[in-house]
């Protein structure tokens, strides 16, 4: 994702004809081809093939999204949505990337990490103005 080598092996697949009901729950990675009804939490990665589908909520630290996803994204690290993709649901993330011809119908979210925001003194910068 982004140009890097995944972090950890992919543990979980969903073939292409294939239909899950249900919650996935892992701390690795997940790769979607067929369709989700349901949510996948705690996980790595999370791929979502051309063709996959998830009905339900995403919370991961990555994720690539090259199918369509109704529900709620969270990527702690990032978020990257392709360009035949489609979103139908508010995005939470620290770094996005919409690729040209997606569909995002949504909020968005970009969460900064709190140790790299600068706080300004609005007093100091308000002297300086009027001078």
């Amino acid at each position: 994702m982004f140009g890097k080598k995944a972090e950890t092996k992919l543990e979980t697949i969903i073939g292409p004809d294939t239909l899950c009901q249900g919650t996935i729950r892992t701390k690795g990675v997940v790769r979607i081809d067929g369709k989700l009804e349901g949510g996948v939490l705690e996980a790595a990665n999370v791929i979502v093939g051309d063709e996959g589908q998830i009905q339900g909520d995403i919370n991961t630290k990555k994720a690539i999204i090259g199918g369509t996803i109704t529900g709620n994204i969270t990527a702690t690290e990032n978020l990257e949505i392709m360009g035949n993709a489609q979103v139908l649901g508010d995005i939470h993330t620290a770094l996005l990337s919409i690729a040209e011809g997606a569909v995002f119908e949504g909020h968005c979210v970009m969460m900064a990490d709190k140790s790299k925001v600068i706080d300004m003194d609005t007093e100091s910068t308000a002297s300086v103005r009027h001078r």
